[in-house]
């Protein structure tokens, strides 16, 4: 089947294919490699995604256009205050018709009945601002002008199935973090991230007692609610310009998700872990075809040679090496992808971290194994590019 489907393609009898076909163990063996590369391409993909994603799920909350953060942010978990002056000279610019002070800083709960320490991203707001795009979210911030009370993410990594339950039934739950009791009193959906187990939103006063070394005047993010006529990359120029310190700077929200996102890819270990790790998988399924392939080529050099004194063109060996290199990276593909599937669902539940198989993935992955394919293709076909007819008997 797959030989006659090879031949309809290439229009001729499929060679590369009846070569590979002769020897099944060197083409289980070269699948094989081809596989296993592709499920560590698609592997480290999933998890450099869900970095990413995972890095801004605040920030795509935000129901802001313009953001301003201190003028060395690279990161919002890293980010540092900014004095809260930079809000009221923010109001004074055209443009701007609100700012919303936001509070950040991470901090540990140990559950007394499991010993399991969670992390949370605590976030302070002022409970009667528009601040969260989430309407579900948004509808119970005004519940936090009780003080000491929090709204928990229902996904935070390894959440108490228990406590989810007492607080999906509208009941309290008090827990003591810091030093001081918080009130559980409802949820919300955000999720676990590389850097925090989940998040924590409380008012921006209970904020400053649960944080008494924070001084109230020091907001870590301005979020702006602006204009319509403006544009958020237009307005975040002009407060630039009039900020009379370089203590703080201002983000369209898109420009503020990018800033975000390229600090993870670039600038942390992890970023920098996952890419190597792309291409360490494409190392790894070059050397193993390039094996494969140069193996067949020897092996075959008194055929190639006959092929060559009958006055076949280079192309034509180059085209049977071609279809051998293609055939292995889609025989390869499809369990890779499959594996991968599977692998991802056991990932994302052990993790509870989002990742996902996009359709746009496949698709890369697949013309990076052939490019992969193809090269060890090319190198494994120089011999015979060079090669002289009488040499090869």
């Amino acid at each position: 089947m797959i030989t006659a489907l090879l031949a309809k393609v290439f229009g001729r009898l499929p060679i590369g294919w009846l070569q590979l076909r002769h020897n099944l163990t060197r083409l289980v063996t070269a699948v094989g490699g081809v596989t296993f590369a592709n499920v560590l391409i698609f592997m480290q993909l999933g998890f450099m995604n869900a970095l990413f994603e995972t890095s801004v799920m605040t920030h795509r909350m935000l129901d802001a256009e313009v953001i301003v953060a201190s003028s060395d942010f690279r990161s919002m978990r890293e980010a540092n205050p900014m004095p809260r002056s930079r809000a009221w000279q923010a109001m004074t610019i055209e443009g701007v018709e609100d700012v919303i002070p936001m509070y950040l800083g991470q901090m540990f709960w140990t559950n007394p009945l499991t010993d399991d320490t969670t992390q949370f991203r605590v976030i302070g707001v002022d409970p009667d601002q528009q601040v969260f795009t989430v309407p579900k979210l948004q509808a119970q911030l005004s519940q936090l002008r009780e003080p000491d009370t929090a709204l928990v993410d229902r996904k935070t990594r390894d959440f108490d199935p228990e406590i989810e339950q007492q607080l999906a039934k509208g009941e309290r739950l008090e827990i003591e973090m810091s030093g001081r009791r918080l009130t559980l009193i409802g949820m919300f959906a955000q999720g676990a991230s590389f850097a925090d187990d989940g998040s924590l939103i409380v008012s921006d006063q209970t904020f400053l007692r649960l944080f008494p070394q924070r001084k109230p005047g020091t907001p870590t993010l301005l979020l702006l609610k602006t204009d319509p006529s403006w544009k958020p990359e237009t307005l975040a120029a002009t407060i630039n310009q009039q900020f009379p310190e370089a203590d703080a700077k201002a983000f369209s929200k898109s420009a503020f998700i990018d800033a975000e996102q390229s600090y993870q890819a670039r600038q942390t270990p992890i970023g920098f872990v996952f890419g190597f790790g792309v291409a360490i998988g494409l190392v790894v399924g070059l050397v193993i075809v390039y094996q494969v392939l140069s193996t067949d080529v020897q092996d075959h050099l008194s055929e190639y040679a006959t092929f060559k004194a009958m006055g076949y063109a280079p192309r034509f060996f180059l085209s049977v090496v071609f279809e051998e290199a293609l055939c292995l990276a889609a025989l390869g593909f499809i369990p890779g992808f499959l594996i991968t599937n599977v692998l991802y669902v056991i990932a994302a539940k052990v993790t509870s971290l989002p990742i996902e198989m996009p359709w746009s993935r496949p698709l890369f992955v697949f013309v990076l194994t052939a490019v992969m394919c193809t090269a060890s293709g090319a190198i494994a076909t120089r011999r015979l590019n060079s090669a002289d007819p009488a040499d090869l008997f």
